[in-house]
């Protein structure tokens, strides 16, 4: 009777230890700048979901574009209709690793500097994307921040003639994400 008394111990400890190296976060922030002279263009989607593997650095992250909240109305008509063609294309995603996740004190509050690689899906196009950022484990929460540059033509994305010259060749994202611990059924995976 022992045994299975230490054999079920020693499980939930096994099952305790994979839960808490996994962290989830549906309520990630995703934005992006485009800076021009005529006008700035801004929007921020407050629905990405994102896994982050803090025994193996694999984090994974999907973007629905159509929940991208403009200033104006008609700039988030053009983006979903004209420019990423959201209802061929409705999620962006990353798919990658923290290279040096073992830099990262999981039991001591503090910010570490990371190197993100991995593929970056947007518009049905998949590139590699290497990027510095941070995470920063605060009280039991793990946040991820970024910022990486994404070139439109990059991913097949066209922008019409008539705007060329007010959207930036280069665009700004920023990406806020904060992980709480996994729990297995209060999550699906992105």
């Amino acid at each position: 009777m022992k045994w299975i008394s230490g054999l079920f111990l020693l499980m939930l400890a096994v099952f305790s230890s994979q839960a808490q190296s996994r962290y989830f976060t549906r309520t990630g922030n995703i934005s992006f700048f485009s800076e021009e002279i005529i006008e700035n263009i801004e929007a921020h989607n407050k629905q990405v979901s994102s896994f982050l593997d803090v025994t193996t650095g694999e984090i994974v992250f999907a973007v629905p574009m159509k929940a991208f909240q403009f200033r104006k109305s008609l700039m988030q008509e053009h983006f979903n209709e004209s420019f990423v063609e959201s209802d061929k294309y409705p999620k962006s995603s990353f798919k990658g690793s923290v290279q040096n996740i073992n830099a990262v004190n999981l039991q001591q509050d503090g910010v570490y500097k990371v190197k993100v690689n991995g593929q970056l899906t947007i518009h049905g196009v998949t590139k590699p994307i290497d990027a510095d950022g941070t995470l920063e484990v605060k009280g039991g929460r793990i946040g991820a921040n970024s910022i990486i540059n994404v070139r439109p033509e990059d991913y097949d994305i066209e922008i019409p003639l008539l705007v060329r010259n007010h959207i930036a060749k280069i665009i700004q994202v920023t990406i806020n994400l904060l992980y709480e611990p996994y729990q297995a059924n209060a999550a699906k995976q992105p």
